[in-house]
């Protein structure tokens, strides 16, 4: 080995055991790496940091803003209503989304298909009061198994379809992978769906369980063009039922009606007197299209266009509002702020809640004209509440949302354009549309998440290039001459899967594929199984989080260390290994 070499395993091996420990955070860890590899010179300077302007890097961050902007739309709340029930059992829900995602992947970037999923499933996940981390593992898994069905499905097959056009003349079509890749994934999604979520480490204390949260009673009005006009209360039982929210009543022209108020039709300008936690609220509100209990004021909130804030504050008793009605104070002609909702534990609240006089000890929940909050908690002389990252929800921009990443998604599998470029469209038009404050834009991104794939990607690329990976296909040839047709497409898989893990499956697949060819040309048999090992192998990066952009997207909102993905990737793995082979052997005989 040559000291390039040395160096560069030495470093490899230092990285994964400080990680696999996990006494240091994972982009520090990296960084530390790529900055020894840069001073030993086994990294040229001029490519130290090409990682963070590398293709992976920007989709995951993109990716990331995108998926924020699909919450901020309503987009994720109308799958959630759609599809997915929060008191489905765990194995059950992630059954189902794992089914979805597998599906999606087939027929669009594994990587946009969990992009689409992610937050529906955090979503969920904050329904049922459980850590997301105990289902986005299984997602992001499911979305890798399912791409490998398609020639569109993961980068990986289509590299390895034009190497194939390259060496023999013609590559692979839309579903020459269907065969392997497709059963292969079947056998992947029932493991995770059935057992492998279960090894997956609990995370005791992260789950956000809305019954701990306080409750809030609001009101929210309906509309002049609502199509709830004309039905009945009770109508809405259902949809409320499914955002978590008790409807206790309706205030029509200022008074509450009582006895049959649920058989009551509903008019416009009538209010829904609810009670829920505030994400439950805007869930609802988007739902049902409804308008804010003061929507005079909220359209002048709009029209300012200097955006919205959802801010929650506790009343002390020297409050300037303690004993009086937001109405009293002037909380909306002073500060342009809506009063959406009072927490009073214990304690009816039987008027409107803007004529409803504030006590000690009250939590509000407000509206205000962005970057606001503090100033309008200070002049009640109220305490503000931890910022958990409410947000009001952008309603009427759902579907135009939607297409656009519908659009951007159908461009790159075409082809018309590349995916990162498209998602920056998608960015850029989430923007303009304000369905993503600007100054919201950075603070979707994990940066630990960006660093980390920014200093692993030149580490990668160094080993290629310094011969480590030659050095390791010349080992492996000359390591099974002589074996059976099955032990050598095992060991080419063996060795394809831990490079995946190491390098990005596509850099993967660019060194793995030629070997599969030598290989097989070594032996006088058809290349077509051996590239069939390499796109399974390629794509089934499961044990660690640098292998694949999903395992990577979902490292932070996961709340995941490095040493998390083997525990259910290994058996993964090695059942891919399983299922994958006598497959090959049968639909792509040597």
């Amino acid at each position: 080995m040559t000291s390039d070499q040395i160096i560069l395993f030495s470093l490899f091996i230092a990285v994964f055991a400080l990680l696999l420990w996990g006494r240091f955070r994972y982009d520090v860890v990296a960084f530390s790496a790529l900055m020894v590899a840069g001073v030993t010179g086994v990294v040229p300077y001029e490519e130290i940091f090409s990682g963070f302007g590398h293709e992976a890097t920007l989709i995951v961050a993109l990716v990331l803003v995108v998926s924020a902007g699909l919450v901020r739309s309503g987009a994720v709340y109308l799958i959630t209503r759609t599809l997915v029930n929060a008191a489905r059992p765990l194995g059950g829900h992630i059954a189902l989304m794992g089914g979805i995602g597998g599906v999606l992947s087939a027929f669009m970037n594994n990587v946009a298909a969990l992009a689409l999923l992610m937050p529906v499933d955090i979503q969920t996940a904050r329904k049922a009061g459980r850590a997301p981390g105990l289902s986005l593992m299984p997602l992001s898994f499911a979305t890798i198994l399912g791409g490998m069905a398609t020639l569109i499905g993961t980068p990986p097959n289509i590299l390895i379809s034009s190497i194939r056009a390259e060496s023999l003349g013609e590559g692979f079509s839309m579903f020459d992978f269907a065969p392997v890749g497709g059963l292969t994934a079947i056998a992947g999604l029932a493991f995770v769906a059935l057992i492998g979520w279960r090894l997956i480490p609990r995370q005791e204390g992260e789950a956000l369980s809305e019954g701990a949260l306080a409750q809030y009673v609001a009101e929210l009005t309906v509309p002049e063009d609502s199509k709830w006009v004309g039905r009945r209360l009770y109508e809405t039982y259902e949809e409320a039922e499914k955002c978590d929210v008790a409807v206790l009543g309706l205030i029509r022209d200022g008074e509450r009606l009582y006895g049959q108020a649920r058989n009551s039709e509903l008019r416009a300008g009538d209010a829904l007197v609810l009670e829920a936690v505030p994400e439950a609220l805007d869930e609802f509100r988007t739902a049902l299209n409804l308008a804010f209990s003061d929507n005079s004021r909220e359209d002048k909130l709009k029209a300012a266009g200097e955006g919205l804030d959802v801010l929650e504050v506790v009343v002390p008793r020297d409050a300037r509002i303690a004993g009086k009605t937001a109405q009293a104070v002037g909380v909306s002609w002073r500060h342009r702020a809506v009063l959406l909702g009072i927490s009073r534990q214990g304690r009816r609240i039987t008027k409107q809640v803007r004529r409803t006089q504030i006590q000690p000890g009250d939590q509000l929940l407000l509206l205000v004209p962005k970057d606001t909050g503090a100033q309008v908690a200070d002049w009640l002389g109220c305490l503000t509440l931890a910022d958990r990252g409410l947000a009001v929800t952008e309603n009427t921009k759902t579907w135009a949302a939607i297409a656009l990443f519908g659009g951007a998604v159908l461009a790159a599998s075409l082809g018309v354009v590349h995916l990162p470029v498209a998602l920056g469209f998608v960015v850029i038009a989430y923007l303009l549309m304000r369905v993503v404050p600007l100054d919201e834009l950075y603070d979707h991104i994990e940066w630990p998440v960006v660093v980390l794939l920014g200093s692993m990607i030149p580490l990668g690329a160094a080993l290629e290039t310094s011969g480590g990976t030659e050095l390791i296909a010349n080992g492996l040839v000359a390591l099974t001459g002589g074996w059976p047709a099955w032990a050598v497409l095992t060991a080419l898989m063996v060795v394809t899967m831990t490079l995946s893990d190491v390098l990005n499956n596509t850099a993967t697949a660019i060194v793995a594929a030629p070997i599969g060819i030598s290989m097989a040309r070594s032996f006088d048999v058809s290349p077509d199984p051996f590239l069939m090992a390499v796109a399974v192998a390629a794509s089934a990066a499961f044990l660690t989080p640098i292998g694949h952009k999903n395992n990577t997207l979902v490292l932070g909102p996961g709340g995941y260390r490095f040493g998390d993905y083997w525990r259910m990737g290994l058996p993964l793995e090695l059942l891919v290994v399983a299922v994958s082979i006598p497959l090959i052997l049968v639909f792509w005989p040597l």
